[in-house]
């Protein structure tokens, strides 16, 4: 009997995507530039594990961490790095080729300029959802866009319709004058009306404060993601009988499919925290998924590497906690689902290799090297739980 947790760096990516130039990504590398821009980074059980490894096997250099102390925990570690057959540099798209179900076709999207969206659309959106009109229509940075135009909404009513380099249309709207379930409602007719665009996400986007340039947004998003357009690992896995425990934005992204357990939270501690009580206390044949989704919207999008590289740090710190939860057959990954590189242009996902690294007590120590497919993990992770192969992937095991 055995469990298996997959650790999701949302962002982390460690550069050397053969085909970044394709979106416009080349020379990004989140794990390598946060390093060179912090001047070091404290991730001595990162390390230990193959991190640095991986990294150099993906984009041909070492990154510059300084001078570590001994990891503490002292497990083989295979480690490598995987590529991404999926045609977008998506969350969504990352998450689902993790859990053999890549995006072979891509997603629509709407343009950045303005405006970004069909009139048509907005107008059975704001029909259905009994507003007067929207405000935005346009690609922008989602902090940026409330200080511009919060001020406006809370007097309008209008709700903020933005989007982004990926496929998603973001609503922004005040908790307090709009009303966050009137969000939500507003997000689920948003989802309706765009399934014909073939569209990745629908994003709710409260936000708190009285006046531009103190608006700032709370934790309460939500994402209203597209089905999944086949069976993923955790379909194959509950409907086999296995436990699914999602933690975070797990649960969105698979569109609350193929979970036995969703479990809220946000911000690294909480979410670190739920995911050690669960480990302590899941049975046997469980996957423990957990989304660390303050990488990508703290920090990534943000372009603060500092904040980054402090995130990594408090991340590899509490790795150390984790090596007491571990049960005989336990296996970890740690992986990410695209790039997010702090110090590139922009504010978008970058195309990136992403790291893998497996380990446990019984995990014998194995460069991987280069992985054609995230698949890989699901696959894995499917004949360890003993359920039948998945479309995509080979094992690492």
């Amino acid at each position: 009997m055995a469990r298996a947790i997959i650790l999701m760096m949302d962002s982390f990516g460690i550069g050397g995507a053969k085909d970044a130039a394709n979106f416009n990504n080349a020379g990004a590398n989140t794990f390598g530039h946060i390093a060179k821009f912090n001047g070091g980074l404290r991730i001595p059980n990162l390390n230990r594990l193959g991190l640095c490894e991986a990294a150099k096997g993906a984009s041909g250099a070492y990154p510059e961490i300084g001078a570590q102390m001994e990891g503490i925990l002292q497990y083989g570690s295979k480690y490598g790095h995987m590529s991404e057959i999926s045609k977008d540099k998506d969350t969504v798209s990352g998450h689902w080729e993790l859990a053999g179900l890549p995006n072979l076709k891509g997603w629509g999207h709407f343009p950045p300029e303005y405006p970004s969206f069909p009139a048509d659309l907005i107008e059975k959106i704001c029909n259905e959802g009994k507003i007067d009109g929207i405000l935005g229509n346009k690609a922008a940075s989602g902090t940026v866009i409330i200080q511009e135009l919060g001020e406006e909404h809370i007097k309008s009513g209008k709700p903020i319709f933005y989007t982004s380099a990926d496929s998603n249309i973001q609503i922004a709207a005040h908790e307090k004058y709009f009303g966050l379930e009137r969000l939500y409602k507003l997000c689920e007719v948003a989802y309706k009306y765009v399934q014909p665009y073939n569209i990745g996400r629908i994003i709710a986007r409260p936000f708190v404060g009285e006046k531009a340039g103190e608006f700032t947004r709370t934790t309460n998003r939500k994402d209203y993601a597209a089905q999944p357009f086949g069976d993923t690992l955790l379909d194959c896995l509950k409907a086999a009988g296995k436990n699914v425990i999602a933690i975070g934005a797990i649960n969105d992204i698979f569109a609350h499919r193929g979970i036995t357990k969703g479990i809220k939270g946000a911000g690294l501690k909480e979410l670190w925290d739920l995911t050690l009580s669960e480990i302590k206390s899941a049975p046997e044949d469980s996957l423990i998924f957990t989304n660390f989704e303050d990488f990508d919207m703290l920090w990534g999008h943000r372009r603060d590497i500092k904040g980054y590289a402090q995130g990594l740090e408090y991340f590899d710190s509490r790795l150390t906690e984790l090596a007491f939860c571990l049960r005989e057959d336990d296996i970890v990954f740690i992986t990410a689902d695209h790039g997010n590189d702090p110090s590139y242009e922009g504010t978008d996902h970058t195309r990136e290799q992403v790291p893998v690294l497996l380990f446990g007590k019984k995990i014998k120590s194995e460069n991987l090297g280069q992985r054609d497919t995230f698949a890989d993990i699901g696959q894995t992770i499917a004949s360890y739980l003993g359920i039948a192969p998945l479309n995509y992937g080979s094992s690492l095991l």
